[in-house]
């Protein structure tokens, strides 16, 4: 007893009496309090911040946001697209209120609901997400589906979609593990033959299959440094169950499925019956089984329950993209100017023929970044000081730099 009472802190001198707790060491003691001093001086001189509540950060859109402030916020990035645009707010208010949540006694408990995003390239399926992400100030990652491999082969495990959340979170596990992941390229892991025991399908049915464990919601042992390069580092513990996955991809060809299921669903000979729906229009009637039909295994459309499009863009789409939106391209490039004390400015009938040659190469917003880059390349060359403090762009201007870039019409 008389050792018990000698014991003291070999830090600040406190007794065993004085103290909760009183940790051993081999000729050492330290109390509960220089614990937490310490550690939070670690926390200081390493530049960590404390770990959040994972409730902390979930809970914010139930408070701040609805799914109609969700889709105002959308409305000022990206232009058109109003079904998606309502289907995704709902999707992403419902999930992060379900984490929210103070669980009651015999409530239900709430599925996570991921969602699937098809759409041509360049309509805004990444940048929906992306600007969702940044509004809840939760951490977001893109990974791109075409560089997983099923486990074991060259290439990457699926495991390294939750290390780039947890780079993404900056190793904060609590805010990772409700975070959101965008897998690009979805489509390009379909199943590429009917019959699955044929030959392995490494890259195709293989990740779908890896992917099911993530999707649903399960404790995933994660390498925080990619797991064939470093094979000694521990690994970290993540819970997929609170990550909202929001997958995209072109499905490049699935409009013909779309559009024999609907003509096999038409009684009759009827042309006109069989012609009802426009090309641009049958992506609005993507239903689950389409999925099925283009590659995707029933397990991985299961885990992934709402399925929306993107429409492509039309002429007027890509006319308002240019100037209105909050980061319109138009706007990024004055910015660009302004940098060098440069006002840009154009005709109005240059947006018209930016427009007509973006359509040309059918490749969305991103034909319109392609045909600005070919029309002030030079202009940016100079810009770096130039005397002239303004720059105005008229259409033969931009008529004359097309037809020196790569851009020009090649005559048939």
């Amino acid at each position: 007893m008389s050792e018990e009472k000698n014991i003291h802190c070999s830090f600040c001198g406190r007794s065993k009496d004085e103290a909760e707790m009183m940790i051993a060491g081999v000729d050492a003691h330290i109390c509960d309090r220089c614990v937490g001093q310490a550690g939070g001086i670690l926390h200081a001189e390493l530049g960590e911040k404390p770990q959040s509540n994972p409730l902390d950060v979930a809970a914010k859109p139930e408070f701040d946001f609805t799914p109609k402030q969700i889709k105002e916020h959308l409305d000022e990035y990206i232009i058109g697209q109003e079904p998606a645009k309502r289907t995704l707010a709902v999707a992403v208010y419902n999930h992060y209120k379900r984490i929210g949540l103070v669980p009651l006694k015999d409530a239900p408990d709430v599925d996570k609901s991921n969602i699937v995003l098809v759409g041509n390239t360049g309509t805004g399926k990444t940048l929906m997400a992306r600007t969702i992400a940044k509004m809840l100030n939760v951490p977001f990652t893109i990974v791109d589906a075409t560089v997983l491999t099923e486990a074991g082969y060259v290439g990457e495990d699926v495991e390294s979609i939750l290390t780039r959340l947890l780079q993404a979170a900056d190793y904060d596990l609590n805010r990772a593990q409700v975070g959101i992941v965008f897998i690009d390229e979805i489509d390009k892991i379909a199943r590429k033959g009917d019959n699955p025991s044929i030959t392995r399908d490494v890259s195709g049915e293989g990740v779908q299959q890896g992917l099911l464990k993530l999707l649903e919601g399960s404790k995933v042992n994660v390498p925080p440094k990619g797991g064939r390069k470093h094979p000694d580092q521990k690994y970290i513990e993540v819970d997929t169950t609170n990550i909202l996955f929001i997958a995209g991809g072109a499905f490049v060809g699935i409009e013909k499925k779309i559009g024999s299921r609907l003509n096999s669903a038409t009684l009759g000979y009827s042309k006109e019956s069989r012609n009802h729906v426009e090309d641009d229009e049958v992506l609005s009637y993507i239903t689950p089984s389409d999925l099925k039909s283009f590659g995707l295994i029933p397990e991985l459309i299961g885990r992934m329950p709402i399925v929306t499009f993107m429409s492509p863009l039309d002429k007027d789409a890509l006319r308002a993209i240019l100037t209105l939106p909050k980061n319109a391209l138009i706007k990024q490039y004055q910015h660009l100017f302004h940098m060098d004390d440069i006002a840009l400015s154009f005709d109005d009938e240059v947006y018209d023929y930016i427009v007509e040659v973006a359509l040309d190469y059918s490749l969305g917003a991103r034909g319109l970044r392609s045909v600005c880059e070919a029309i002030l390349t030079d202009h940016m060359f100079d810009a770096p000081g130039m005397e002239e403090k303004s720059i105005h762009i008229t259409k033969e201007y931009a008529k004359a730099q097309i037809e020196r870039s790569s851009l020009r019409k090649i005559p048939a």
